[in-house]
Order: C-alpha cells, then structure tokens, then sequence
C-alpha cells in the first residue's frame, strides 16, 4: 500500500499524473525558455501541456497554483537587469487543425454577443519575443519575454540587430512600446554550423536555440556578427498618446515609423480564408531565409480585443494555429544507451539516414524502455520519425509491413554500458539508472551541466572543452575546474591566449553565483532550477542544507518525499561531500545572506491562502507574492486548513470547496483593502472563532 503523500493526501492517480505533467514540462520550459536547448520537439511539448489542460479541466483538484497551464514557461536570468512589463508578455493557446481553429471563433463569436470580427493572420515566427520601448524616438529599451512578467535588460544586445530602428522617422508616439520576434536567418545559422565543424566543435541544435543563446550572450559584439533579425509584429498602448483602432491599421504604422513589418501578413473575414492561406504558407514553408512554425491569428480591433480580454496566461482575442510536425519512414538499425549525470539510462535510435524537413536525420530520442515499449518498435522495424522546429527528431511508432518478421522486444541492459556496474529503477521512476556516482559517462554529463549557463555559466566550456579536460585527468571533479591554470589551458590543442582567458575569467565570475544556481549546478537528483529556487529560499547555505532531514524537507511547499530522499542522500555520499569541500576550498560561495525576518512586519504569519480565478490589478502570483511577504503561506487547493480563499474572476470548483468547508471568501477589492491595512485585518468574530472561521472584518 502506497503512503499518501503532502503532494497527494489522497493518493490520486490523477493528482499524480498532474504532478508528473508539472514537473515534465517546468523541466522542457527551462530547457526551452532559459537554456535555450530543448530536448524535445514543439509537437511534443504541446501533447503534454494539451494532457494537462485536458486533466485540469476534467479534476479540478488536480490544479495548481504553480501549473505551467496558467503561466509563461520562462524565467529572467540573473545574468542581466530585469525589467517588469507594465503590460505582461503572455503566450498563446494553440490551434493544431481547422476544427480547433473553428472553435476558437465560435467562442469569440459569443463572446462578442455575435458581433461579426476581421482576423489578421501572420506566420509565427520561431525566434524569441522582444519587448522595444521608444521615447521621443529614441530607442531606450529592450527586453526579453522572461517569465511573462519580468524580463532580462538586453538592451545593447538588441542594438546590434539591424533591424531594429535606434531612431524612428514620421509622425510617432513619444512613447511607444513595440513587440517583436527576433530570429537567427538560417544563411547565418549553416555558415556557423559550417565553421563548427571546421573547427571541430559540435555542431547547434536549431537556429530559434541558437538565435535565442545569441540574444542572451554577454558580448555584444557577438550579437552583431550573427546577422540577428527582427519582425515586429504589435504595437501596444501606454496610455501615453493615441493610438490606430485596428491592429492591421497598427501595423501599417509601425512600418512607417521604421520597423521591420512581414510582408506575408493578411486580413480576412472568414475562417475559410484563414485556412486557405494557412494552407498556401504550409507549402511554402521552406521558401523562407527563417523559421516560421505557424500562423498566429489575432482579432483585428483593438476594442474588440479589449473586450474579450484574457484567460490565464493567454489572450482571447488570438491563437496559435500551428504547423504540423513533418514525419518520413526509415529503418531502426539499432538501439543504444547514453548515460546522463543522474546515472539515466537514456536510449537512443539510430537510424538510416532520411531527409525530414530539409534535414538529414541519422538519430533520434526513444526517451525510456516504457516508451518503446508502448510504441512497439523494435531494431530492424520500420518506423515514423518526427522531426517539429529543428529540435531532436522522435520516433513516433513501428510501420507495419505485411509478411515482415520483427525482431525481439527491447530491453534495458542489466549493466551500465560505460562501468558495468548493475542497473537499478525504482518504483515509480521511469528511468533505469547507474547507481555508481563515479561512473565516468555520468561525470562528463555532469560537467557539461555545471559550467552550463543556466548553472555555473562558465561560458567558454563547451562540450567539447569538458570532454578534452577529462581526457587529458585535469579535471575528475566538477570542483577541479577552479584549479585550473592558463598554462594548462593553452597547452590544448586549438586553445588560444584569448579563449583560455575568457575562460579563466568566467570560471573566477563563477564562485559568486546565487545559492539557488549552485544547488542547480551539483545535478542533485529531482533538483531543477525551481526546487533549487525553493531550497535556497529556506536555508542559508549549503552546510545548513546538507544537515535537513527528509521531515524538514517536505515542510516547505512544493517538495514532496521523493525530492526531499534525493537531497538527503546526495549529501550522505561520500563522493558528493568531497565535491563540496572541493568547492569551498576554490572559494566558491556556498551561503548567502538571508535578511532577517523583521517578527512585526509578519502580520499574516501562521495564515494560509489559496488564490484562484483572474484578478484585474495583478497576477495570481504577484498577489502570492503580496500574502506571502505578510508572512502568510499560499497552497494550490482548498482544505479545513485553508485560512482565507481570494477568489478572481471564473473562480470555479475551488470556491464552491471553500464555500462547502466554510473557509472565509475575499474578493479582489476585499483583498485590496486588507493589503492596504496589513495590521487590522484579523478580528475574532463575536463567537470567537479566530481566523480559521470567522468573516474578514476591516476596522
């Protein structure tokens, strides 16, 4: 019998498959959004966020606050000045055929009580979302998607693409805010890839992935030699001048102003229309010197789009109507193992070679034995490969061919193929892994990870580098990188004065990271950027971490048993406390200054919120960030132990539990108004019931 867990108090095979879904996609988000190096492709990324959404709307108590369904997938890096976005930077519902296209506008439709709409229609560019703000026609700033609500300062980066107009010319706004997707031509994507393996170097991934890792680069000047791009594509209102009234009239004027506006945008009536020419971009897909997976279909006025508003992380008025993924049948030759830095035994197809999307594809992601096993394929089989945006191709399944005979069914080896050392999978855990920390394929994967730039960011130290340091025994430790010198480094083969600087300065930057990165960079099991966030929010250092034990663990909230069991047991490992000594030896900063918590100005503490539904004045987590500084604690689902329930707009199945449980219910202006008097908020009622029970009373 299975413990319920504080993630699952009630054991739900639903509840758990949400948290699953959770994880899985937070993990591809930072993959995606802050690394800018995706493991899987747009189509399969979408299929999990469509189960999701389909499991939340099915079990509403499978919702979290925390669901990657109700926010953009991105986070701001520490690497630049972040930026708030007075208007947020939201993502877009997907449509993946004409039914869901049809859908949409009929929701449009009686949303706008049958009021007749133009759509503008522009090819969804994959790139990386920018924000331009302009003020008496100077370009002053530019900013980065982020998480939606807060952005990276890239400012000088972004005067580095041509296109983007440092002055405006005409009759423009003295303040304007423009949007933009920034993009890598492909010419400029092959003539890099060309040079990297001249060089030797592995070769990048995509050019959305590479274009985005440009954006984000230090060095501006790196910017400028890529050749980066622009297509603007809307103007928003500050509230600061007077603005077109239709979006295609917006557009026509940013293009006068200077901006790079796609010729290839249309207007239409009807949804016939859309789809014709959704199907003549579809043709032509691969004419472009850029990569467009879709078209992105808007309302075109600006009063209507008003009108229809948001829902969660997306707007009403537009939708993502995307390209299918483009698949092609080849031979399975063979099924090998790669083994990752958590000791995952990873397989991976190989292929005969064939042409998908313009690309040669010799390999592919098989994810796990599960996988296989639930797609049958077998070597020798077959099979139906995907290959969406550039990314990894996948295998989609076996091809059936009459009178063929298959080869046997797949299995894991029972031996770690790099140290030999007895496979294990623990219940629970889709993965097969290599036990043994020292496992020499485990240590390469975990170098590449620490010196990552979502981790250490050691920028200079390649793949390619980590594999070189290995080879040559200057480095079976992640902490023996602080020791290395510029001599040993120039004494590499293609390793110039000036890379080895570039390096050594970046390895010094390095020992100053935030806690949170450092916890990220060990590549402590179950431990991504988020739980990292978590830990480094609670403890001080990573002294005091290594002395938490599972029950201390699994009080904050969002770590359940089985992370809180992955970081006990990393810092019982031997092997793992060397590393941290090694750490602290190089000077490497393993604590940081928690500020004191000030009793008085906790006026909430002990208190417990949930917050649902759409609020006017502020994001669901921008107003947990409000209780939460009070000293209250937020949770994603209702209970007896629920103290206050804020309920927004379309609060749904979460009001009616709290209204069922007696949990007191503020609305945003009741909300509001306690926000504003922090101190005099929670009176016992004339019963006595305290806080658990009684109504909010405002003195």
């Amino acid at each position: 019998m299975t413990t319920p867990s504080p993630e699952n108090p009630d054991n739900s095979p639903s509840i758990e498959r949400a948290r699953q879904l959770r994880d899985e996609l937070w993990f591809h988000n930072e993959r995606y959004y802050n690394d800018d190096a995706p493991v899987i492709s747009d189509g399969q990324y979408d299929a999990l966020m469509q189960e999701l959404r389909e499991l939340e709307a099915a079990h509403p108590e499978c919702r979290a606050a925390n669901s990657p369904t109700q926010m953009v997938g991105g986070s701001a890096s520490d690497r630049f000045p972040q930026v708030e976005h007075p208007i947020p930077m939201l993502s877009l519902a997907n449509a993946f055929n004409r039914e869901d296209l049809e859908a949409w506008h009929r929701r449009v439709t009686d949303l706008l009580d049958g009021q007749r709409f133009r759509m503008v229609a522009e090819l969804k560019i994959d790139g990386l979302a920018v924000r331009l703000v302009y003020r008496n026609g100077k370009f002053v700033l530019g900013a980065t998607r982020g998480n939606g609500q807060t952005g990276e300062d890239v400012t000088e980066n972004l005067r580095q693409v041509r296109s983007i107009p440092h002055t405006l010319t005409g009759d423009y706004p003295l303040v304007l805010e423009a949007r933009g997707e920034v993009y890598l031509p492909l010419e400029s994507f092959r003539r890099m890839n060309e040079e990297r393996e001249r060089n030797g170097e592995p070769l990048y991934a995509n050019p959305r992935n590479t274009g985005a890792g440009t954006i984000r680069q230090l060095d501006p000047e790196v910017v400028r030699d890529r050749n980066m791009e622009i297509w603007t594509y809307s103007l928003n209102d500050t509230g600061e001048s007077q603005l077109p009234a239709g979006h295609w009239d917006a557009l026509t004027a940013l293009e006068s102003w200077g901006f790079r506006v796609n010729e290839r945008n249309r207007i239409f009536d009807t949804v016939d229309e859309v789809c014709a020419y959704y199907d003549e971009m579809l043709g032509r897909r691969h004419d472009w010197e850029y990569e467009a997976d879709g078209l992105v279909v808007k309302v075109e006025s600006i009063s209507q789009q008003n009108a229809l508003g948001f829902a969660g992380r997306e707007p009403r008025w537009a939708i993502a109507y995307k390209f299918p993924a483009e698949r092609a049948n080849t031979r399975l030759l063979d099924i090998v193992i790669n083994v990752g830095r958590t000791g995952s035994l990873n397989p991976q197809a190989i292929l005969e070679p064939v042409v998908v999307s313009g690309a040669t594809v010799q390999h592919a992601s098989l994810h796990n034995e599960e996988d296989i096993h639930r797609k049958d394929v077998r070597i020798g089989d077959l099979v139906e490969i995907e290959r969406a945006g550039d990314v990894i191709p996948h295998v989609i399944g076996h091809v059936s061919v009459p009178g063929e005979e298959r080869g046997p069914a797949f299995r894991m080896p029972e031996n770690c193929p790099e140290c030999k050392t007895t496979v294990v999978k623990e219940v629970g855990d889709a993965m097969h892994r290599c036990p043994n920390s020292a496992c020499p394929a485990q240590f390469f994967e975990s170098l590449k990870h620490f010196v990552s730039r979502g981790a250490m960011d050691m920028d200079g130290l390649g793949e390619r580098w980590c594999r070189i340091l290995i080879d040559r025994g200057l480095v079976s430790d992640v902490s023996h990188v602080y020791n290395l010198t510029a001599e040993q480094l120039i004494e590499l083969d293609r390793m110039g004065d000036k890379l080895a600087t570039r390096i050594l300065t970046n390895i010094k930057a390095s020992k100053r990271r935030p806690l949170a990165r450092i916890l990220f960079a060990l590549g402590i099991l179950h431990v991504g950027a988020e739980v990292a966030e978590l830990l480094a929010g609670r403890y001080a250092s990573i002294d005091e971490l290594s002395r938490a034990t599972v029950e201390d663990l699994t009080e904050i909230d969002g770590i359940g048993p089985r992370i809180a069991e992955s970081i006990v047991s990393y810092f019982a490992t031997e092997r793992n406390q060397q590393t941290i000594a090694g750490l602290r030896d190089a000077g490497v900063q393993l604590w940081q200054e928690l500020a004191p918590v000030d009793e008085t100005a906790q006026p909430w503490k002990g208190q417990t919120f949930v917050i649902t539904g759409t609020l006017s004045s502020m994001t669901r987590r921008e107003a947990e960030g409000k209780v939460k500084a009070l000293g209250a604690t937020t949770t994603s689902s209702v209970s007896r132990k629920t103290n206050w329930l804020v309920a927004g707009e379309s609060a749904g199945s979460k009001l009616e539990s709290a209204e069922r449980l007696g949990v007191p219910v503020l609305d945003e202006e009741h909300l509001l108004a306690l926000l504003s008097s922090p101190d005099s908020i929670f009176i016992e009622d004339a019963a006595g019931r305290g806080p658990e029970t009684a109504s909010p009373t405002l003195i």
